[in-house]
């Protein structure tokens, strides 16, 4: 061997010494002891053979000394490997939730653009108390005039609901804004941006307990259901109904879930007993479910339903002292007379079976398909909201007096089914998205532009009446079903109106007949009996298309002219026309 070689040999080896110095000096201070000698066949050989070594680890070596001196440390305990939360599957439904805590700001910029322009498009008439039991009232609480029905004067009615309209009544009384266009909308758009808010919640709540994806297929059917687009915007008991059981759904605790909060959605559920009464139906199998799984049951009684609850019945009997000038418990009134006496029947009854043939598929309307599939899929826990549906529909059919807008407030429960189904539909997922917003578009817009809108534009022909200067000598008449038109709060000027009236019998009168049914038996002489002087005759007649054959006599003889015809319905029906006609009197004013 070279000189040259052999020096740089026995550098190597010193190196290698040194370095075997260190690492036992190493060991020792951790209390290893020396590195245990190879195998005798090795012993006298300057290398083990490659074979016989371990294989060459791609981690940095300190690494790797660090994870042989935790296998060979003695009395340590070994730590578990910590695994990312982000790659496990609660990991990526917890990052997902949380990725989407952000969606529903641009959702909601959408919901409002979308209820406010679908408030713009709903231009007809529904039933009567989306006026007579909330803008009426609410005209009279802050203009000392207007009209209030018998249910207000036998205290069935609560004034909750309509102070919230009187209070932007007053704001617009003070701003010296109170003209009638905003009298009119101001309401609808409030009602519209808690219906928004309203369908991004029920967005959340699905997100929470199912995902992104399933939260998105929910919140575009609720915004493609028909009757919601047609009720939503409404001043409707059932609507603010409808909108806070979403509210409180989004807090309760359902099984499976730590999202709930029982002070929450129960003062929301409570809240809504005071607005309607009957909203108590469909929250009664939901609150018994949460008693029977929560814990500590005589917490949940006595440290939040009873406080909730007399916080918000005391705030109503307050109100209602206010306003009534006695103390009334209206919600006991109100359950007395719809539900243990059942003498709403006075105004229509229908089979057991109406709200199961016809009243809930008509609501859901083209949903119902997949209502029906969703039901199917839907996991366990979801059961209770089933269970929500089926009693509510249940005990509304005990009922003799049917409306659709009785069991509004379970549409968004069916809507969770619904997203649900189209969610897992494969290979026509984008077929049925396109059809549910194609056959609810036709049906959500011929019922909010066309289908019995005349009840609504007629009141601007009254109306033109308080910029008259024979105003005082004005006197409209209203031939039509009590309660047709609204009354004082789309016209907002003290012009003397008159209407037929329709009170139920509650006086036991078993010969008890109203006066609008009184009229209709005989309109032409009920006609020449109640106007036998002319200085009493109304200076205008407004009446359905249907009438005016049976009581033209009258109106020849008493010198009416027709000055004006308003389209109505496609589909006239009994008492109501397809046209409401305006008769003004010749010797009268010249302005119809």
């Amino acid at each position: 061997m070279p000189e040259g070689s052999a020096a740089v040999l026995t550098d190597t080896r010193g190196a290698r010494r040194a370095r075997g110095e260190r690492a036992l000096t190493a060991r020792t201070r951790h209390g290893l002891g020396p590195r245990p000698r190879p195998p005798a066949r090795y012993r006298d050989r300057t290398e083990v053979p490659a074979l016989s070594r371990p294989p060459r680890s791609r981690m940095p070596r300190r690494v790797e000394a660090a994870a042989a001196l935790r296998e060979r440390m003695p009395g340590v305990v070994r730590l578990r490997k910590r695994r990312s939360v982000l790659y496990s599957s609660a990991g990526r439904a917890a990052a997902q939730r949380g990725a989407g805590a952000a969606a529903p700001a641009p959702l909601l910029a959408l919901a409002l653009a979308l209820r406010t322009f679908n408030c713009f498009l709903v231009q007809t008439s529904f039933v009567p108390d989306e006026y007579w039991q909330s803008l009426e009232v609410a005209h009279r609480m802050v203009f000392n005039y207007g009209y209030l029905t018998w249910e207000w004067t036998s205290s069935l009615r609560g004034y909750s609901y309509p102070l919230i309209f009187a209070s932007m009544y007053k704001a617009l009384q003070l701003l010296a804004k109170d003209n009638v266009q905003l009298l009119i909308w101001v309401p609808r758009l409030a009602q519209a941006m808690l219906a928004a808010f309203a369908d991004v919640k029920l967005y959340s709540l699905v997100q929470h307990l199912e995902n992104s994806e399933t939260a998105k297929f929910v919140f575009f059917c609720q915004l493609c259901s028909w009757f919601t687009w047609y009720s939503c915007t409404r001043t409707l008991t059932n609507t603010m109904e409808t909108i806070l059981t979403i509210f409180a759904l989004s807090y309760y605790p359902i099984k499976g879930s730590k999202m709930g909060n029982s002070c929450k959605y129960l003062a929301l559920v409570a809240l809504a007993v005071v607005v309607r009464p009957t909203a108590v139906i469909p929250w009664m199998p939901l609150v018994f479910s949460h008693f029977l799984q929560e814990q500590r049951k005589a917490d949940l009684i006595l440290q939040k339903c009873i406080p909730v609850g007399l916080v918000t019945v005391g705030t109503s009997l307050i109100i209602d002292r206010v306003f009534f000038g006695e103390w009334v418990l209206v919600q006991l009134n109100f359950l007395k007379f719809n539900v243990l006496q059942n003498l709403a029947t006075f105004y229509g009854s229908h089979p057991w079976h109406w709200y199961f043939t016809q009243g809930l598929p008509v609501i859901l309307g083209p949903h119902l398909p997949f209502f029906i599939h969703g039901c199917v899929l839907a996991p366990r826990r979801y059961c209770i909201f089933l269970l929500a549906v089926i009693w509510t529909v249940l005990v509304y059919s005990t009922l003799s007096h049917k409306e659709f807008r009785f069991i509004y407030p379970v549409l968004p429960f069916c809507m969770i089914f619904c997203g649900y189904s189209l969610k897992h539909l494969k290979a026509w997922k984008k077929s049925a998205a396109s059809f549910l917003l194609l056959s609810n578009l036709l049906p959500a817009l011929y019922t909010g532009l066309v289908h019995q809108r005349g009840t609504l534009d007629v009141m601007s022909h009254i109306q033109q009446l308080c910029n008259n200067p024979h105003q005082s000598k004005a006197f409209v008449f209203i031939l039509m079903p009590c309660h047709s038109t609204p009354f004082y709060s789309h016209v907002h000027c003290p012009l003397k109106m008159r209407f037929l009236q329709c009170p139920p019998n509650l006086t036991g009168n078993e010969s008890y007949v109203d006066e609008a049914d009184v009229f209709y038996s005989n309109p032409l002489g009920w006609l020449h009996k109640e106007f036998d002087n002319d200085t009493l005759l109304p200076s205008h007649l407004i009446l359905f298309s249907v009438l005016e054959q049976e009581i033209s006599p009258f109106l020849a003889l008493r010198g009416y002219e027709k000055t004006a015809t308003v389209f109505h319905t496609h589909v006239p029906q009994g008492r109501v026309g397809s046209h409401i006609y305006i008769y003004r009197r010749k010797t009268e004013m010249n302005h119809p």
